[in-house]
């Protein structure tokens, strides 16, 4: 298998998840489990950066690889915020070990998330 079909198939991948993912959250917050449904949204921005990672032939393995990549296309990119979005998309991570986020802020991560994937989806 060559590597550019490596990375195809590894996009596609990370757009299925980051589909279900969102799914999951939206049905998550409509059930009150805000905890879980953080950890969705985050996966949900997670996987729309490997993806977009992929299109491009980089890996994106850890937390810090995604930080510093979404710093990059923030840097492409600087009026769509991807770094606020990303990082409001990092608290909900963390709510979900610490679930001390309102509901409210859940439901805005729903939006911000959405937005962030709408935008990166451009790059795809």
């Amino acid at each position: 298998m060559n590597l550019i079909h490596t990375y195809s198939c590894k996009k596609m991948l990370y757009r299925k998840l980051n589909g279900k993912y969102l799914r999951d959250a939206d049905r998550l917050i409509k059930k009150g489990d805000y905890a879980q449904a953080s950890e969705k949204l985050w996966g949900a921005a997670t996987e729309i950066v490997k993806a977009v990672g992929a299109k491009r032939g980089i890996d994106l393995g850890t937390h810090a690889s995604l930080w510093e990549y979404v710093s990059k296309l923030d840097n492409e990119n600087p009026d769509w915020n991807l770094r606020k979005d990303f990082a409001y998309a990092g608290n909900l991570h963390q709510n979900f070990y610490e679930d001390w986020l309102t509901k409210e802020y859940i439901r805005d991560g729903l939006i911000i998330v959405k937005g962030f994937v709408k935008k990166l989806e451009t790059l795809l």
